[in-house]
């Protein structure tokens, strides 16, 4: 898979991370968003609430609401959604549907799979498909590599853990 992260990206991504890790301290699996506005700056953040709420509770829907309900569609097209894993089929529909601008991920659903089965967890339930076949004309950029991927693994690995106690 190509790279594409930009230097600048890496500040909002290990925002991402710490927001995911605050989601396996809560118990929940490791994943963690952001919205940030055209000038660079944080306007919304959340984490995973499966555990809290039900299996829909991904931070990227909730960005996506929120996006949906105080920005107007040129501001939400002028947004970059950061987040700690590739959307899934929702997330991705959810992104479209609220005219959300750029995407970046850290890790690829691909990338979660192959740790899910490298570590015996139970595979998915739905089938996922990399998010440019489900959002159209949004610039999209991910996965991430090398320390900050390294970092979004263990978490996923922890959650797993906890699990498993």
């Amino acid at each position: 898979m190509k790279n594409n992260i930009k230097e600048s990206d890496k500040t909002y991504l290990k925002r991402c991370l710490e927001l995911a890790a605050l989601s396996v301290k809560a118990g929940d699996e490791a994943f963690g968003s952001i919205l940030v506005d055209k000038n660079g700056k944080i306007i919304a953040e959340a984490r995973n609430k499966v555990n809290e709420k039900n299996v829909l509770a991904h931070p990227e829907i909730e960005l996506a609401q929120w996006a949906a309900e105080h920005l107007s569609e040129e501001e939400r097209a002028a947004t970059t959604m950061f987040t700690s894993g590739e959307h899934c089929p929702m997330c991705s529909a959810a992104h479209g549907l609220a005219g959300l601008g750029a995407l970046v991920y850290l890790s690829s659903a691909k990338q979660l799979g192959e740790w899910k089965s490298e570590y015996n967890q139970p595979k998915a339930k739905i089938n996922f498909l990399p998010v440019q076949e489900i959002i159209k004309n949004v610039e999209v950029r991910g996965p991430g590599e090398g320390e900050l991927l390294e970092e979004i693994k263990a978490l996923h690995l922890q959650s797993w853990e906890v699990k498993w106690q």
